[in-house]
C-alpha cells in the first residue's frame, strides 16, 4: 500500500489491517507515535490523519490510504511551535511516553480553535 506520511508517499509491504502504529513504528522507522493501552484511550499513539487526531493503534492502515498522515517527527506550523515551546516554558517533561501524542492533539485542537475555551480543552 501507499501512504503519505509527513509529506512523502512510502510504499509498504503490511497486511491491510495492521494498525497505523506499527506501520509507522516498525516498518518506517518513525518512533515517535508510542503504543500505551492499545484501545484508543490513553492517547500516546495520537497522528493527524487529515489535520485531524486520530489514534493509530486502532486505525487499520489501509483506511488511511490517500490520506495525509503526520506524526509527530512531521509536525509543523504556528500552533505545533507555540506548543512545544510552552511545553519547555511550563516544565511539561516527565518520562515522554505519551508527549508526543499529547503535543499533536494539542496541536490539533489550536489548529481548530484558535483560542480553545476550558470546555473545548476538556471535551
Amino acid at each position: 500500500m501507499k501512504l503519505n506520511v509527513n509529506g512523502a508517499e512510502r510504499e509498504v509491504d503490511a497486511p491491510d489491517d495492521m494498525p497505523l502504529l506499527w506501520v509507522l513504528r516498525d516498518l518506517m522507522g518513525l518512533t515517535g507515535t508510542k503504543f500505551g493501552c492499545g484501545i484508543a484511550q490513553c492517547g500516546a499513539c495520537t497522528v493527524m490523519v487529515d489535520g485531524l487526531p486520530r489514534r493509530s493503534c486502532v486505525t487499520p492502515a489501509e483506511s488511511v490510504e490517500g490520506a495525509e498522515v503526520v506524526t509527530i517527527e512531521g509536525l509543523e506550523g504556528a500552533e505545533a511551535e507555540a506548543v512545544r515551546k510552552a511545553w519547555v516554558a511550563l516544565d511539561t517533561p516527565q518520562c515522554g511516553w505519551c508527549q508526543s501524542g499529547q503535543i499533536v492533539s494539542a496541536t490539533a485542537l489550536l489548529q481548530m480553535i484558535p483560542e480553545p475555551t476550558d470546555d473545548d480543552i476538556d471535551g
